[in-house]
């Protein structure tokens, strides 16, 4: 084969092979998605069952307040707990993901959510805005969450470049 015929052969190659891991990516994407939005509706729902079954059987989570829960048969019971009371009129809208692909069947996404509705108890801070990592599992053809931190955020403001000054009194 000549050269010039092998460097057409590997770039029409190359080409057929970067489309199609594209297309793979574009579905596995909108498969995130698709999890991020039925996460939201099970919450929304406030049903605990459908929620812990977007999660592996061993998956985890560390929630706002960093309770970690483990199996998806004590995240179930948690959130039953929760949907009780505290979250019973909550409603959480994800707002962003943006997904990293770590391997083909693995995934790091970032979850941009806000909530209103919730009822928490004195001394724990009523989640209105976060963040939530998730590591997700592409098991039996689906992505599933296996692990999960979320994290109250506040808007981002400047460091202080020093400390504050002194503290002006008025005479009286």
């Amino acid at each position: 084969m000549s050269r010039k015929l092998f460097l057409s052969v590997s770039a029409a190659f190359s080409l057929v092979v970067s489309a199609a891991a594209a297309a793979a990516q574009t579905a596995d994407d909108a498969q995130i998605r698709d999890l991020q939005t039925r996460q939201a509706v099970a919450w929304n729902r406030h049903d605990a069952r459908a929620y812990a079954n977007l999660f592996t059987r061993d998956g985890e989570v560390i929630n706002v307040v960093g309770w970690w829960w483990k199996g998806r048969a004590q995240i179930e019971s948690r959130l039953t707990d929760a949907f009780a009371y505290v979250f019973a009129t909550s409603t959480m809208t994800i707002t962003d993901v943006q997904t990293k692909y770590l391997a083909p069947n693995v995934a790091l996404a970032h979850v941009s959510w806000t909530m209103t509705g919730a009822r928490t108890p004195p001394n724990i801070p009523e989640p209105r805005q976060g963040i939530e990592i998730q590591v997700l599992k592409k098991v039996g053809g689906r992505w599933v969450i296996y692990s999960f931190q979320n994290t109250n955020s506040l808007p981002e403001r400047p460091f202080s470049k020093g400390p504050p000054g002194p503290v002006q009194r008025i005479p009286r």
